[in-house]
Formats: C-alpha cells, structure tokens, sequence
C-alpha cells in the first residue's frame, strides 16, 4: 500500500532566493540559525455515528478510536451527545438506557462515559456530556437572559450551533490535540438530527479538522450465509442526506469482513477500501482495540486528519492486560444479584457494567478468571432458592432504587452473612445489609428504611437531612448527594488495609443514609462503621470483624466507577481475594 506524503510546513516566501557573493560569508549564519514557520496546530475533531441499527458498539468503537490515538503519542478528549430530552441520564430508567455513570463532578451520564475514562484512564470533566434537554436549556436560558440580543432565536442554527460551542470548550478546556465525539442513536432517527446538523455544519467550516467515522453492522443470515452490505449501504445513503458523508467504516459483523466486502463497501459507500475497519465479534471488549489495529486503524485515521504518523502505538501494557485476562484457569464465581437484569426473556447485564468490569480487572491483577453470574433479586423472595448461592464463591448487591426485589436481597444478605459466604453491598446494597443487621441480629422486627416503609417504627436507614425538601418539593434531577466526597477510615478495619490509607475520597449517588439514631446500638451489636464522612456523621462502610467473617462489607458509595484496567478498585481486589480464599 503506497504511503500518502503529507505537508507538515510550508516553505517561507522569498527564504530560497540566491545569495550574492559578497555577502555569502554574512549570509550563512544567519541562514543556519533561521526557524521555519510551522502552520499553526489545530484540533482535530473525530465523530463517531451509528447506522442499521442500535447496540453495534459505538460506545467501546469510539473508546477503543481514542485509546489507539493516545497510544501513538496523541492527547485526546471524549464527547458523548444523547439524543433525550432529559436534561442528564439521573431519570432515565436503567433498562431502557442501562447504567448511570456519575463523573467526579457529580454529573449523571451515560454509561459510555465510563468507558471512555476506563480506556483512557481519565477522569472526565461534565463539559464533556451533552442531551438533547441540556442543549435546548442552554439555549432558552440564554435567549432569556438576551445573550441573543433580541433576535429571534431558532431550532436551526442556534441549537447546532450551541453543540458545536460545548465541543469546542470541551476541546480547549482539556487542551488535547483530538476530540473524539459519539453521537447516540442511529443514523435516519429524528433525534440525532440536529447533532448531525452540527456535524455538517464543522465539517464546512474546518474540512481538513473534521472526520467521521459511522459504525455498522453488517449482518449474515443463517438461511442466506452470506455477508451482506446493503443495510450498510442504505444507512451511509441516509447520513449523506443529512450532507455528512464517512470518512471511515467500521464494520460490525459476527464475523471478519473480507477484503471482497470492504471493496463493496468502499465503491457504493464514497470511502477507500483500506479505511473500512473489520470489526467482527470478540472475545472482550478489550479485544477491539487490538483487533482494529490489525486494519492499521490509527495509521488510517492520521492520514485522514493529516496528522504525522508519528511512533506506533504503544499497545505493550494493552496486550499484556488482555493476556493477563486470558490466561488463568483458576476460576472465582461471583453472583451479582440486582433487581434490573430481567427485561423479558433477555438479561440487561450493561445495567451494572461498572460493577462488572471492575469485578473483572481485580480478578485479572489476582491471576483469576472471573465466573459471573446475573441473579434476579426477585426470585430468592422464595427462601427455598437460597441453597443455590453455595456454589458461588461470592456474593454482590449493587446499587439500586425502589421496592422491587427488596425482600429477595434481604434474604441473600442474610443467608451469605450467616453462611459466611463473602459479601460486599454497594450503595443501597449497604442500606439493606445495615437493615437485615438491625432485624435478625437487633432483633428489630418493625425495622425499614424510609423509601420502603416510611411509616416503619424504626427508620434505620432515612432521608438525608438536606434531601427532605427536595423530595418534598419533587425537585429530584441531579438533586441526590453526587460525585466525589472525602472519608475517614477506622484503624485496622479491613477497608483500611484494602486502601493503605486513612483519608480517601470515593463517587456518590444516594438520598439516603443510615439513621445516627441507631449507630451505637448497631455498633454495640458487632457491625463496624469502619469508614465516615470526616466530621462523623455519615457512615460510609459498614463490615464485620475477619473474626466474624470472611469478607463482609456494605459502602455506601460508588467504588466501581473508579476501577480501571491497569489500577483495579483496592475494596473490588479485597472482595475477590477474600471469595477466591473463602472455605465455603
């Protein structure tokens, strides 16, 4: 494949002029020591689209585009825009959208943000998430307050126009050479029209700046067996419509599209053969960036932005994290019972990605294979099922909302809690291990928390103070204790010796919190508030004594959204290590 010679810097006019003899000798000097002018750098903009349909993988494509791009020496932001009304994810129902992923700032955001600050190994600033709802905010705050002087303001251009600003502040404000944006939905959905709108329109502006990069899928069915390109085809049609044309395909399939596939491709869809990626279904996520590179993806991408190739990409630490996840054959079986699997006859598993993959990497730095399975809350209300947690060498309780499944996670907790069978609650999986703590061990019978049974004699687990109000007055987007808060851990507590540290500071989400009215009580009956807000008066982990048991721990905030590939969360390595070694 011939290689594309690229203009890095133009000759300055006049700098090549002949010198004279007489004043050859003064001349040299100066001519070694003169500094050619380079074009100014610019920022380089990738969207990322979807075509045929939803669920192809945009996320990690755009994940794995970036994570490539910074391993060849670049600096690179991600973007994630959701085509909702909703002004943030808070309020969208999981099994509809999947996880919530909170920032440090506290902004609630798709899940694909967390994926792109565990492939980048970031922490993302809440610039850096758009909806539909909070660009249409932005824009009639700012006609209200006359920003617009006066002039009527419209759909088109002023809400593009409002996308394209929060890119660029994005861009600036994290002082990268590339942004890297993913647009949500798929390519012919009225509601991504807009961003496309605004996609075209920087495209315009900045030709040489801008590429975009659609993913689809490219199906092959079992009665055909036969890869085809049409939907493809018909889906790039629909994005040229919208006057934005690809510059890169990435080609889903269950299987590896070949070389007569990608020239199809390349000759109806506008693009050249060697820019249309294979993508074929892996083995890990983490598989992905690997596999694309195996198309010289990063390379192809340079050449498009007109950007040095520079060195390689450094993939070395990448490959070993992926084979270090391959290579064990010593298992560890973790059931994560959550109440948001079931949606029909299919499981939702991105529900608790976070919690999954950090499950995932604390398994991989032990040299183990993770075994998880995705539980029902609802189905252990029947007691009777509780035997089948024996072949599980640990159990988790992630976060949640609501009464659904309240009595089946109760059940397990105190099921795993007396059979000793390692535990760890995260968020309201901490509420109810503090409750089953208060009913079975207290002997507290008319014992709740306030969003359960607000009318319970013992509110052991209550709304927070400043969260009453709110409630009261319905104000509940983005109004919950969110993002990063300090903590004070106790002594010798096993959280301590997980984290080798006294002071830490972890994410939130939460309105609730254990009542102070019954801290001595509990603590009295042997449950350990081993880690506080650091004036004392919100209790963040709750465990039992090694003496009392192998691993039991609730927290109550978010550990699993700061896990990541290379530097797993210290409690998720406690949690497996102590499951792994567990006689149960």
């Amino acid at each position: 494949m011939a290689r594309k010679v690229t203009k890095t810097a133009k000759v300055i006019k006049g700098s090549r002029k002949k010198v004279s003899a007489v004043n050859k000798k003064s001349a040299t000097p100066k001519a070694k020591n003169k500094k050619v002018n380079k074009p100014t750098k610019t920022k380089k903009y990738i969207f990322v689209v979807g075509g045929v349909m939803s669920g192809v993988g945009k996320g990690v494509t755009s994940s794995s585009i970036a994570m490539l791009l910074k391993a060849r020496g670049l600096s690179v932001t991600a973007i994630k825009i959701d085509p909702y009304i909703n002004v943030d994810a808070g309020t969208m129902n999981p099994t509809e959208h999947g996880e919530v992923f909170v920032l440090k700032s506290g902004l609630e955001t798709d899940q694909d943000m967390g994926n792109y600050e565990r492939f980048l190994n970031v922490d993302l600033p809440p610039i850096n998430y758009m909806t539909t709802g909070s660009v249409y905010q932005s824009v009639i705050q700012k006609e209200r307050n006359l920003e617009y002087e006066g002039r009527n303001v419209e759909v088109v251009p002023d809400i593009p126009l409002d996308v394209i600003r929060r890119i660029k502040e994005a861009g600036e404000k994290s002082k990268v050479d590339v942004v890297l944006i993913e647009v949500g939905g798929t390519v012919g959905e009225y509601q991504n029209v807009l961003f496309l709108e605004a996609v075209r329109m920087m495209k315009s502006a900045e030709p040489a700046d801008v590429a975009v990069v659609m993913v689809s899928y490219l199906p092959v069915p079992g009665s055909i067996g036969e890869m085809k390109t049409k939907p493809t085809q018909t889906a790039v049609r629909s994005l040229n419509a919208t006057g934005v044309f690809a510059d890169m395909i990435i080609a889903r399939s269950s299987e590896p599209v070949d070389e007569k596939r990608k020239e199809k491709i390349a000759r109806f869809c506008n693009v050249k053969p060697e820019h249309v990626i294979s993508a074929p279904d892996v083995e890990s996520i983490y598989d992905i960036p690997l596999n694309y590179e195996e198309d010289e993806m990063s390379l192809q991408m340079l050449r498009i932005l007109d950007l040095p190739t520079r060195k390689p990409a450094d993939l070395k630490a990448w490959k070993q994290f992926v084979s270090r996840s391959k290579r064990s054959n010593d298992v560890v079986k973790i059931a994560v019972v959550g109440k948001y699997f079931n949606s029909g006859d299919f499981v939702l598993s991105d529900v608790y990605l976070s919690v999954l993959e950090a499950i995932k990497y604390s398994a991989y730095k032990l040299g183990l294979k993770p075994e998880i399975s995705y539980l029902s809350a609802q189905d252990f209300a029947d007691k009777k099922n509780l035997r089948g947690l024996r072949k599980y060498d640990g159990v988790l309780v992630p976060g949640g909302f609501g009464t659904t499944g309240i009595d089946g996670k109760l059940n397990v907790i105190e099921y795993v809690r007396k059979n000793k069978i390692p535990y760890f609650g995260i968020c309201y999986g901490m509420q109810l291990m503090v409750l089953e703590y208060v009913r079975n061990v207290l002997k507290l019978k008319d014992s709740s928390t306030e969003e359960i049974n607000p009318n319970a004699k013992h509110l052991v687990i209550g709304v927070m103070s400043e969260q009453r109000e709110k409630i009261a007055n319905k104000e509940m987007g983005g109004t919950m204790r969110l993002g990063e808060y300090p903590a004070v851990l106790k002594q010798g507590s096993v959280a301590m010796k997980a984290y080798h540290n006294k002071e830490i500071t972890e994410r939130h989400r939460h309105r609730y919190e254990v009542n102070p009215d019954y801290i001595e009580d509990i603590t009295a009956a042997g449950l350990i508030f081993s880690g506080t807000s650091p004036d004392g008066s919100l209790m963040e982990i709750a465990e039992l004594s090694v003496a009392d048991h192998p691993f039991f721990m609730g927290v109550q905030f978010h550990p699993e959204l700061t896990a990541r590939p290379f530097d797993p969360h210290p409690l998720f390595t406690a949690f497996v290590k102590a499951a792994y070694e567990a006689d149960v």
